[in-house]
């Protein structure tokens, strides 16, 4: 991995870490590549079930790096948008780690994670009127689902920034913690994920993603495509031995 995107494996949870602290860990070409390549690992590992991704030295992410937008650099990779992720998530849950800024392309990062942890001194906004663009890495399409549909066009529009206990009132952060914490938050919550089965996890994040426009005609028929496979799987023959044998389950993501 590039030193722009550092990866660590820990008891079945992965931590991606953006690495560009003295830029507020604004997305740029290596990065994109980093995280995409990065998610495209981690999703086939069998020793990993749950994913955090964060940034370095107190900032989440700043965005896009303007100065190399200016220089025709390329902030999306691997098929997955911008930063290596807004476009196509990593199957396995993901949790954003939320220290100081969440701007623009990082908050559409953290936007397009499945939970948030975020400290007291975090900041989220996109800001990208301010600057004569918009907010196409998936900001404007996930924010009105998350929030309440007057306060996202408030936010997109004013383009200011909005604390993390206000974004917890909103039901968009999960949880707040003291500073320099959410990182600690976040592996806890990962590490409580990752007590589960894996194809169970993978399972349940798709089906609650992808029945938004399902009709209710066809809802449990695709639902049954998706988990079906995990009631014949061998994780689901280990789940129902060890809770009749009194004991902790093995994974094996198979």
């Amino acid at each position: 991995m590039s030193d722009e995107v550092l990866v660590e494996v820990d008891g079945g949870v992965a931590v991606i870490t953006i690495n560009r602290p003295k830029a507020r860990n604004a997305v740029n070409g290596a990065v994109a590549q980093g995280v995409a390549s990065a998610l495209d690992e981690l999703d086939e590992r069998n020793d990993v079930s749950a994913i955090v991704i964060t940034g370095a030295g107190g900032t989440f992410c700043a965005g896009m790096d303007l100065k190399g937008f200016m220089t025709g650099e390329n902030p999306m990779a691997g098929g997955r948008g911008f930063g290596g992720i807004v476009e196509k998530p990593p199957a396995k849950p993901v949790i954003a780690a939320v220290e100081g800024y969440a701007l623009a392309g990082g908050c559409e990062i953290a936007l397009s994670c499945d939970m948030i942890i975020a400290s007291s001194e975090a900041k989220f906004g996109l800001p990208e009127v301010k600057r004569g663009l918009v907010a196409g890495a998936g900001g404007l399409l996930r924010l009105p689902q998350r929030i309440p549909f007057h306060i996202a066009m408030e936010m997109t529009l004013t383009g200011d920034h909005y604390p993390a206990g206000r974004m917890a009132e909103l039901g968009l952060v999960n949880r707040v913690t003291e500073p320099g914490e959410a990182l600690a938050g976040a592996r806890e919550l990962a590490g409580r994920l990752a007590e589960n089965a894996p194809l169970a996890l993978a399972a349940t994040k798709r089906v609650i993603v992808e029945s938004a426009d399902w009709s209710r005609d066809e809802a449990f028929a695709k639902q049954g495509d998706i988990i079906n496979p995990v009631f014949t799987s061998k994780d689901a023959i280990e789940g129902a031995t060890a809770f009749a044998e009194k004991r902790k389950p093995v994974w094996k993501g198979e």
